[in-house]
């Protein structure tokens, strides 16, 4: 069940598990670690943005749009959702527990490396 942290919103596993699963959810999943940590094991599909690369993107980051951010353990994620916050990308939530908590399927090896934006919005 999904409850606020320094006002963001937290979300579970279920919780990301269904919106990952609804095709007509259009909400943008990124992982924040590092690369090393995700090519030992990610959720299939989600891009990678270190979180000391976001500084460089954030101004083109679509604020439009819905973001969920992954780390480790949702620490980092829940930093980096609140410097979304203070650059105006309001609908951004923190998937607490981070990897720690994902009890699903990992991907291995580098997937999708966000380099720009735009690669964010890339199917």
């Amino acid at each position: 069940m999904a409850y606020e942290r320094e006002g963001v919103e937290q979300i579970n596993v279920e919780e990301l598990k269904n919106i990952l699963k609804d095709e007509s959810d259009a909400t943008i999943v990124i992982d924040v670690r590092e690369p090393s940590e995700y090519t030992e094991g990610h959720i299939p599909g989600v891009p990678l943005l270190p979180m000391r690369e976001v500084p460089e993107l954030i101004d083109e980051i679509d604020k439009e749009k819905n973001y969920i951010l992954v780390c480790r353990s949702g620490n980092r994620s829940q930093h980096t959702a609140l410097y979304f916050k203070d650059h105006g990308i309001q609908h951004v939530k923190n998937f607490a527990g981070g990897m720690l908590a994902w009890d699903s399927e990992v991907e291995t090896g580098m997937e999708k490396l966000v380099q720009d934006a735009k690669d964010l919005y890339r199917k």
